[in-house]
């Protein structure tokens, strides 16, 4: 797959197009820290900003985007459902209070954020009215295990645009990416670097071996399979160096090999054990 430069997009399956690389600012405090990490991104290149109502950082987020001068038009902004608001009527109240907090007229992307256990359809309907009435340009999940997919195609014909996991190289979600993939749906990464996890032999000889760190080697593996991954950090230079992934192609051997990392392990929760 070409993905050569950081304002490549990969196109979703309502034709919105949403850039492969994007910043998430999860565990980012609200307030002058996220701030200004949104600003070195948007000010190294980048252009989707992920975000959720579980972060408590939207109105910081928001804050950095009016304040960066770049055109709204030009920039991918998500942000995710709270557990706590599952539902057709308290979707719709707690959209709002997104909407809000980040100031912005509409969304580029929403995400149920954990399936949980039976409330996710009713909620997906409250997706698709936000959808159909323009606030959102894509409506997607997080966390959506396949099962969690085929029951949600079961009740609505509106298919996720996105479905947002953890992946990485100690898991490679293999019946996951093939599911998505066969079904139009764009996988994406969080915690792709494996919350700082990333001192493996492996992945320490690759960075050596194409003079890159291992940060980008993981973030290379994603785009080249064709995942789009939003890396976080608050510091400008690791936020610059993220995004220096663009310069080299990782060969169909390492790419291979990283794979054979897999061990179906996980940092955050399972998404089938987070029952709300």
């Amino acid at each position: 797959m070409s993905i050569q430069q950081i304002t490549d997009t990969t196109v979703l399956n309502n034709g919105v197009h949403m850039p492969w690389l994007g910043i998430g600012v999860w565990q980012v405090e609200e307030g002058e820290q996220v701030i200004h990490a949104v600003q070195y991104a948007i000010e190294a290149g980048y252009r989707s900003i992920d975000t959720a109502a579980g972060y408590r950082n939207e109105a910081g987020v928001g804050a950095a985007i009016k304040q960066s001068g770049v055109p709204r038009e030009e920039l991918f902004v998500t942000t995710k459902l709270a557990n706590s608001d599952q539902g057709y009527e308290a979707t719709l109240r707690a959209f709002e209070e997104s909407r809000r907090k980040l100031d912005l007229e509409y969304l580029d992307l929403y995400l149920i954020h954990w399936p949980g256990k039976d409330k996710y359809k009713e909620t997906w309907k409250a997706f698709e009215k936000l959808h159909k009435d323009g606030y959102i340009r894509a409506i997607g999940v997080s966390n959506f295990q396949v099962h969690h997919l085929e029951s949600l195609r079961q009740d609505s014909d509106t298919v996720p645009a996105v479905n947002q996991v953890e992946f990485h190289p100690l898991l490679s979600q293999r019946e996951l990416l093939t599911y998505c993939r066969q079904n139009q749906i764009q996988l994406e990464a969080w915690s792709p670097l494996m919350q700082g996890n990333l001192d493996l032999p492996l992945i320490t000889d690759l960075a050596s071996k194409y003079n890159k760190t291992p940060a980008q080697i993981i973030l290379r593996w994603d785009l080249q399979q064709g995942v789009v991954t939003i890396p976080k950090s608050v510091r400008e230079e690791r936020i610059r160096e993220n995004a220096n992934v663009f310069d080299f192609t990782l060969s169909a051997e390492d790419v291979q090999a990283l794979e054979g990392l897999n061990k179906n392990s996980r940092f955050g929760p399972n998404p089938d054990e987070l029952l709300f």
